[in-house]
């Protein structure tokens, strides 16, 4: 050891880098302590997310023609919009799941989009879900090839054709309560009634759409529900076997 003025070196070390480590510890964690509060807080701004929707696409006939409603569901998930696609002959399925999804509170806004003959089904499964006191936010057909008659509750129903094609307008009746519009699109570059659901501009339309009402929230309030005539729906451990025969379907 030796010494020089106020200096002690021991073994060629000096104490002094370790008294150095000891308060830039404390400063860290002084530091640490500062930021808590402010990542909090941070945490308690977060925006509230939207309320929770599921959207039912419906193909038409043959289940192969329609392959532009899958590139919108793989779109909406992307987003985090529940999406499923369906054939149209399992419609009725498709309204006792959303039935159930509804009830059960995982889906607060229930949206159809149906193409050629999946959006001729879509006033019979806006009427059936309209009996089980489900409010159907958004429809929207695409090109639907035979004349239908709009019945029930629907917040908006968008009704896409090509008048100097197959397409054909959706009439209400008496019974329906909501917002029905029909939109001649025979104008629009490259639409037919084949190339309808998969045409950019129009799925940029059926997603515009989507993403409004999903924004805007439930608001739109529930039917009453119809029970005695209306029909008879299966039980809720229903849904999720027809979700399997409607996957073997879809394959």
């Amino acid at each position: 050891m030796t010494s020089n003025g106020n200096v002690t070196r021991q073994g060629g070390f000096s104490p002094l880098p370790a008294l150095g480590l000891g308060w830039l510890k404390v400063a860290a964690t002084a530091l640490l302590m500062l930021a808590m509060p402010m990542a909090s807080a941070r945490v308690h701004a977060a925006p509230a997310r939207p309320a929770s929707a599921h959207v039912y696409l419906m193909r038409g006939v043959l289940n192969i023609f329609s392959l532009g409603m899958d590139e919108m569901a793989a779109r909406l998930r992307q987003q985090g919009i529940p999406a499923d696609v369906n054939n149209y002959l399992l419609w009725g399925s498709v309204a006792d799941d959303a039935a159930a999804e509804y009830h059960s509170g995982r889906a607060k806004i229930i949206i159809l989009v149906g193409h050629s003959s999946g959006a001729t089904v879509l006033p019979k499964m806006v009427a059936r879900l309209t009996a089980e006191g489900v409010p159907v936010k958004l429809a929207i057909g695409l090109d639907s090839v035979f004349h239908t008659s709009l019945s029930g509750r629907v917040g908006k129903y968008l009704n896409f054709y090509v008048a100097n094609g197959a397409g054909t307008r959706v009439q209400k009746t008496g019974n329906f309560q909501g917002t029905l519009e029909n939109i001649d699109v025979e104008n629009v570059p490259g639409v037919g009634h084949l190339t309808i659901d998969k045409n950019a501009v129009m799925q940029q339309k059926v997603m515009a759409a989507i993403d409004e009402a999903v924004a805007s929230g439930p608001r739109l309030a529930p039917a009453p529900v119809v029970r005695p005539g209306a029909h008879r729906r299966a039980p809720h451990i229903a849904p999720q076997a027809s979700a399997a025969k409607r996957a073997a379907a879809a394959n």
